[in-house]
């Protein structure tokens, strides 16, 4: 999904009485009603469409997110019901709309997406989760929830934006205080279920929860919003159309022409024929068509009757000079160890010549020398 609603989604967000696919109906007396419920999963729908997108470019795995099925819960729905311990990360809006959300992730799918994040092949699943672990997913969620939020902009008409997330490994226990976590936790809260998998290596469930209140704030946005929009794209009513239409005038001369002697309206009437015959008269008349001459190519084309291209009118064009002293290659592992003092080895042996490029195009050789107090390049070889 690329994130636009077309007409379909937003006749469905609107109707709001349709069947979402996936979205369980929700009590109206829990706080969110069945209308409420399926426009939260058409919103999550579309958003976690474009998440998935952006999680397949920082993976480089294919990425299947479900539709998403929305129903109430409460905390000990979740300790009961979801594998411990997990990864909470908490996504809080500071722009377009007031409020947050957390995202759940068991231990092993985090610990597989960082793990292809950082080069490798996603089976390196045996290590402890730790602060390098939980900074790679803050990363991962800060581009899928930074790209859904993007989409949830397109559907609003308005700019949201999210803070940095928060990632944090809880062990479901009894003794929890879920307030530690979020305080929406402590009563009834929107779960929203996806199945996520990423190649072969993760087919699992992820969970993002809602306070009721923010679920509230989005319907009403999203249905305001495209209210707005059908009543401006709506074709105006009939009576509407028949007043902006041209009236045809009145024949005012008609009682005039009666008065006309009977003398006068026989020659207009006898004209009336000939003058609805002269188009079909035109229309009958023979096209004249002939086969197109050409004149023979006689091969003694001579190129000195041409004048030279005038290089004179691009000389003043700027091109980029780049001077490139040598290149590497190093995963995300080996950057993320980068300290004041780390010594990169470049793939240029010393003393060799530098490359020079001009507009990323390789033209030149040279050596590095210095004029005062700057760098300079002597070229020793142009690259033909």
């Amino acid at each position: 999904m690329d994130g636009v609603l077309s007409q379909e989604e937003i006749t469905a967000l609107l109707q709001n009485g349709g069947d979402s696919a996936g979205a369980a109906p929700a009590s109206s007396s829990a706080g969110v009603t069945p209308d409420e419920c399926d426009t939260i999963g058409e919103i999550a729908n579309i958003s976690m469409g474009t998440a998935a997108t952006t999680l397949f470019s920082l993976v480089n795995y294919k990425v299947d997110i479900s539709t998403p099925v929305v129903s109430m819960a409460t905390w000990d729905d979740i300790v009961s019901q979801y594998e411990r311990p997990c990864v909470f990360i908490k996504i809080a809006y500071t722009v377009g709309l007031d409020g947050s959300n957390l995202l759940v992730l068991k231990e092993h799918d985090v610990k597989v997406i960082t793990d292809l994040m950082m080069g490798g092949d996603g089976t390196n699943t045996e290590v402890e989760l730790g602060e390098l672990h939980l900074s790679a997913i803050s990363e991962a969620m800060n581009q899928m929830m930074g790209s859904a939020a993007t989409s949830l902009s397109s559907m609003l008409n308005k700019v949201i934006d999210i803070s940095p997330p928060e990632a944090n490994l809880i062990d479901l226990k009894d003794s929890l205080d879920e307030k530690e976590i979020d305080e929406f936790l402590t009563g009834d809260f929107v779960r929203i279920s996806f199945k996520m998998e990423i190649g072969d290596l993760v087919d699992s469930t992820i969970m993002q929860l809602y306070p009721i209140s923010f679920a509230k704030e989005m319907c009403e946005s999203i249905t305001k919003t495209m209210t707005k929009d059908l009543e401006e794209t709506a074709p105006a009513p009939a009576q509407t159309q028949q007043q902006a239409a041209p009236q045809p005038q009145p024949m005012q001369q008609q009682p005039m022409m009666q008065q006309q002697p009977m003398m006068m309206q026989q020659p207009m009437m006898q004209q009336q024929p000939m003058m609805m015959q002269q188009p079909m008269m035109m229309q009958q008349q023979p096209v004249n068509v002939q086969q197109a001459q050409f004149q023979s190519f006689s091969g003694d084309f001579n190129p000195a009757i041409f004048q030279k291209e005038n290089i004179d009118l691009i000389m003043d064009v700027p091109l980029e000079v780049t001077v490139e002293l040598g290149r590497t290659t190093k995963s995300i592992q080996e950057i993320l160890d980068f300290a004041p003092g780390t010594i990169i080895e470049l793939d240029k042996i010393a003393g060799e010549p530098i490359d020079v490029l001009v507009n990323g195009k390789y033209v030149a050789k040279g050596e590095v020398v210095v004029i005062e107090e700057s760098f300079g390049v002597r070229i020793t070889e142009i690259i033909k």
